[in-house]
C-alpha cells in the first residue's frame, strides 16, 4: 500500500526501512535534512515538503506520524489538518498522551478526517526487527491497515485495542508496568552487588534469564547493559522519566485504582534526578534536633 510517513529519526527510519523492504510504497518526510539523507541511503523514497508528500499520495490518503510526542506531534497534526481532505487518515505512531489523542480525534472527526493512534513498543531494535503495535481506531480502519501492521510488527505483535485513544492508553499502561519491572530488576541487581559473598552477577542473571521464572526481555537488555562492566563504573544514577509513568499514575488516581508498585517506581526516578534530596537533608537535620544525632555537613559549610 502507498503511505506517507512523517518522521525518519531512529525509530521512524527503521520502521520505514522495514515497511519498504516488505514491498510497501512508502514516501518519507522529515524536517531534518540529514534524516532524509539517511533514509535515501536505505532506499526509502523521500520528499522535501509536506505539500509534496500529500501530492504523491492517492486519495483517500494515509499519513503515518512517527515523531516525538507533545508539541512536535500536535504542531504537525495542526498543519496536516489544513492540508488533507475529507476521508484522509492520520495515524499517530508516537508515544502521545492518550488524552491528547482523544482531543485530536474529536477535532479531526468534526472535519471528517480519520484518526488512529498506535502505541509502538520495542525500541530501535524492535523497529528494526519487528515491534509491538497497540492500535486504536475503528475496526474498519484497523482492517484496512493490517498489511502495513504486519510489515512493521513482530509475528503476532500487533493488536486492535479498541476505539480511538485505546492504542496510546494501552502503551501508557505498558510503560507504567515497565517502570515497575525495571525498578524491581535494578533493586535485585543492587542486592547481588552489595553482598559480601563472591557472586558472579552476569552468571546469576544469565541463569535467571535462561531458565528461571523471572526471565524477560527487560532482563535480557539488563544483562546486555551490564556485560561490559557489571560494576557500571562511570555510569551516573540519573534516570529520566518519559512522561508515560506519570500519565499512568495520574489516570490511576482518577480511576481510583491502587498502583503502589508503579507509583513507587516513578518516585524512585524522581529521586534519581535530584543531586541531593531536600527531604533527606531535612530528615538529617531533624534527627539532630530531636535526638541529638550527628549531622554530616558538606565541605565548606
Amino acid at each position: 500500500m502507498r503511505i506517507g510517513f512523517i518522521g525518519l529519526g531512529k525509530m521512524g527510519l527503521e520502521m520505514a526501512a522495514r515497511a519498504t523492504k516488505a514491498g510497501h510504497d512508502l514516501i518519507g518526510y522529515d524536517i531534518v535534512q540529514k534524516a532524509s539523507e539517511k533514509a535515501k541511503e536505505r532506499k526509502i523514497k523521500t520528499v522535501a515538503t509536506l505539500e509534496e508528500l500529500l501530492a504523491t499520495l492517492e486519495k483517500p490518503r494515509t499519513i503515518w506520524l512517527q515523531v516525538p510526542p507533545g508539541k512536535r506531534t500536535n504542531d504537525i497534526i495542526g498543519l496536516l489538518e489544513k492540508l488533507v481532505d475529507v476521508g484522509d487518515t492520520i495515524i499517530d505512531g508516537g508515544n502521545s498522551d492518550f488524552r491528547d489523542s482523544l482531543k485530536t480525534a474529536k477535532i479531526l472527526q468534526e472535519k471528517q478526517i480519520n484518526f488512529m493512534d498506535v502505541g509502538v513498543s520495542g525500541g530501535v531494535a524492535g523497529a528494526r526487527n519487528g515491534c509491538g503495535l497497540l492500535v486504536g481506531g475503528t475496526t474498519e480502519q484497523y482492517n484496512q491497515m493490517i498489511p502495513f501492521f504486519e510489515a512493521l510488527a513482530a509475528p503476532g505483535g500487533y493488536s486492535y485495542c479498541g476505539g480511538v485513544g485505546a492504542g496510546h492508553f494501552a502503551k501508557t499502561i505498558h510503560n507504567g508496568v515497565e517502570y515497575a519491572l525495571m525498578q524491581a530488576y535494578a533493586e535485585g541487581y543492587e542486592m547481588l552487588a552489595a553482598s559480601e559473598i563472591d557472586i558472579d552477577i552476569i552468571s546469576v542473571l544469565s541463569a535467571y534469564q535462561n531458565g528461571c521464572s523471572i526471565r524477560s526481555h527487560i532482563l535480557e537488555k539488563m544483562i546486555e547493559a551490564l556485560k561490559p562492566d557489571s560494576k557500571l563504573t562511570g555510569v551516573e544514577g540519573f534516570v529520566a522519566d518519559s512522561g508515560m509513568g506519570r500519565w499512568t499514575v495520574e489516570e490511576a488516581m482518577r480511576l481510583k485504582v491502587p498502583t503502589p508498585t508503579i507509583s513507587a517506581a516513578l518516585q524512585a526516578r524522581f529521586r534519581s534526578q535530584q543531586k541531593d534530596s531536600p527531604a533527606m537533608q531535612c530528615l538529617a537535620a531533624l534527627r539532630g534536633t530531636i535526638g541529638g544525632h550527628p549531622v554530616k555537613y558538606k565541605r565548606g559549610n
